[in-house]
């Protein structure tokens, strides 16, 4: 186990979870992934999220990742395990395990089919969930688009500190970036706001965010590590620039399938992850090439200093 900085600040990586053809896990190819990792300059992980495909996942599957994942990360950084389930026993049963495997902090996304009926509801869930990894700091992971559940996260907030002893911020995934910045701000900065939409980082930062986390930070952290340091060093324009190139790249994969697409990424830049777990299915061939040739016309493996497999 790590310790978070305050605040938390640089990328962190929505980690993929690397699969056979056969949908079984492919356990061994998560160090040296985490290695690269660590080599990017990554700040963080965040395992078993949206990306990570935790909700497909079964319990002794999520634990084996966890555990694979804390035990790759090694102390150098700080791992994140998301442990949202449809079922809030069975999350905070591997919250208490993520506790257990010396994990640095715990997330949780909202039930997405029974849906908390108020803030007040939600709150009351995810203080359950808290509680098993009470040495953890905790982090809800709020991402309407997916999971319908779009209370006002400064309301949250509002009544998260006074029921979540560990409440230590939220994954903020929505374009709302006028709520963002008030959660950002609230109680002068208290809790940490991780911003969660890669193409929109820039927004994230001008609203006052000093970490993020997302999926393409796992292929694409040189473009995004660039566009990090011509803000703080006040080159907007520049900014502007690396994120119009990162926009790029979301606009070609999005209609491919983000999910699939993502992980053909990760295997042209030489991680293959295996394919997405059902109901998701793997690109054909044919995508595969159209993909891999649309990125190459931005330049995109040059931008990140890969060549396309």
């Amino acid at each position: 186990m790590t310790h978070f900085s305050a605040p938390l600040r640089g990328l962190f990586a929505a980690t993929f979870t690397p699969l056979r053809t056969d949908g079984s896990l492919e356990l061994a190819k998560i160090a040296p992934m985490v290695d690269f990792l660590v080599g990017q300059k990554i700040a963080g992980l965040y395992v078993l999220g949206s990306t990570g495909e935790g909700i497909l996942l079964t319990q002794q599957e999520r634990q084996q990742v966890a555990e694979e994942f804390v035990r790759a990360a090694a102390g150098r950084l700080p791992v994140i395990i998301q442990v949202g389930s449809e079922s809030i026993t069975a999350a905070r049963e591997l919250a208490v395990h993520a506790q257990q495997i010396g994990a640095d902090s715990i997330s949780a996304v909202s039930p997405l089919y029974f849906k908390p009926d108020s803030v007040e509801t939600l709150v009351e869930s995810m203080a359950v969930i808290a509680a098993g990894a009470d040495r953890l700091p905790f982090f809800y992971y709020h991402i309407p688009a997916l999971t319908g559940v779009a209370f006002d996260m400064l309301r949250f907030l509002e009544l998260g500190s006074q029921q979540i002893p560990t409440l230590r911020g939220i994954k903020f995934t929505s374009p709302l970036v006028h709520e963002y910045q008030a959660c950002v701000e609230y109680e002068d900065g208290k809790y940490d706001i991780l911003w969660g939409s890669d193409e929109m980082l820039l927004s994230g930062l001008s609203a006052g965010g000093t970490a993020a986390v997302g999926s393409t930070y796992n292929y694409a952290a040189p473009i995004y590590q660039r566009l990090l340091t011509a803000f703080a060093e006040g080159r907007l324009e520049a900014a502007r620039s690396f994120q119009s190139q990162a926009q790029a790249m979301v606009r070609a994969f999005v209609p491919f399938g983000p999910r699939a697409a993502q992980k053909a990424i990760m295997a042209m830049v030489g991680w293959d992850c295996g394919p997405p777990r059902l109901p998701g299915k793997p690109l054909a061939a044919e995508k595969f090439s159209a993909l891999r040739e649309q990125l190459e016309a931005q330049s995109f493996f040059a931008e990140v200093d890969a060549s396309p497999v």
